[in-house]
């Protein structure tokens, strides 16, 4: 079970329509396919998503820090030495979802070389979660016609509404038509990516109280200390931090520091290794805990509910595991399926993730 080789690949894959939130846009799901290859002949498989207005990240750059930096660190350790993987990534400052795919295609290869799944390794809980779908910007009439669609046609009840536009009074508007629309039976949270400042913040949930709203993430910038802090304190439902706490040390410092009373878990950006750490201080912190996305691809999206499954915290809340929905196309042989509101962990050794080379073939860009 050593690693022989790390294969880090480039596609893109156009979405259906442009998804727009505050920090940002995205028209095409410009990703990293990275490959583990063993002595065995096993061939575990994941996911990098680059953000670079979140996490600095560009397709690029995945690609080049993991054939000249990481493959060499890994390459030559067995795939139980995952602790000693994760050990020399870090001393590479950044760089989070190219680490983070390394480890999960290393945790996908030692499920493969065990024959058995992913969740199983991790915990193995469960066998599915509950789906939360995230609504992008758009006039009240839209957002409210895609949840219905959503609810419809999967079953998905929980709905995560992408705010953070100005005046506040655009996104209040669009979250009060979406309980309306869709009644009490629905589970609605708002996500503003860092784009409100904190007192926005207060006014546009104090406009929001009567809504019953389960979260509320990341509204102003972490960076804004006693803002933030100010705006923790006046809310009556717990708030997320996401992109502010990618390690467990940023876990710590939002916490005690007042700056938020729940943690959302990517493994994007914090593979299955740093994300079992972060499951595992939010469980002894007592917080709350949803699965987030960081707009993965179906092999991404496997990932997620691998892991999210795999833990009875984590597997609590819906997690956020519909976004594929929005590609036009994608690179596994048979695609995920969203049924009763659900989403199943793939059957079979590691994360089941199946690749189609003539897809891959098609969208991969360096050829």
């Amino acid at each position: 079970m050593k690693i022989t080789q790390v294969d880090a690949i480039p596609f893109a894959i156009p979405y259906r329509k442009p998804l727009r939130f505050a920090s940002g846009e995205v028209h095409a799901a410009e990703h990293v396919l990275v490959r583990v290859h063993t002595d065995d002949g096993v061939v575990g498989v994941a996911e990098a998503p680059p953000r670079p207005f979140t996490y600095g990240e560009t397709q690029a750059g995945i690609v080049a820090v993991i054939e000249s930096v990481f493959a060499p660190q890994v390459t030559g350790l067995s795939l139980l030495e995952r602790e000693v993987a994760h050990a020399r990534m870090a001393r590479t400052v950044g760089n989070p979802t190219a680490k983070s795919a390394v480890d999960m295609a290393m945790w996908d290869a030692l499920g493969r070389s065990l024959d058995v799944s992913v969740t199983e390794l991790l915990g193995g809980y469960t066998d599915r979660m509950r789906v939360s779908h995230m609504l992008g910007f758009d006039e009240p009439a839209a957002m409210v016609a895609e949840a219905e669609k959503m609810r419809d046609t999967c079953g998905i009840t929980t709905f995560k509404v992408k705010v953070g536009r100005r005046p506040v009074s655009l996104d209040t508007a669009v979250v009060r038509a979406l309980r309306e629309g869709l009644g009490d039976a629905v589970e609605l949270y708002v996500d503003g990516n860092r784009g409100w400042t904190a007192a926005e913040s207060a006014r546009a949930m104090k406009e929001m109280a009567d809504l019953d709203l389960l979260f509320a993430e990341e509204l102003c910038p972490a960076d804004d200390v006693l803002g933030r802090r100010w705006l923790v304190q006046q809310l009556d439902v717990p708030f997320i931090a996401d992109e502010s706490a990618v390690t467990p040390a940023d876990v710590t410092r939002e916490i005690l520091g007042g700056s938020a009373t729940a943690v959302s878990i990517k493994t994007a950006r914090t593979g299955f290794t740093r994300s079992q750490r972060t499951h595992h201080l939010a469980e002894g912190l007592g917080l709350e805990v949803v699965m987030g996305n960081q707009i993965d691809g179906q092999i991404g999206t496997l990932g997620t509910v691998a892991f999210g499954a795999a833990h009875a915290l984590t597997s609590h809340r819906a997690g956020e595991l519909s976004n594929f929905l929005d590609m036009s196309d994608d690179l596994l042989t048979e695609p995920l399926t969203i049924s009763d509101g659900e989403l199943a962990v793939r059957p079979g050794a590691g994360l089941g993730a199946e690749i189609d080379p003539d897809k891959l073939r098609h969208y991969r860009q360096d050829r």
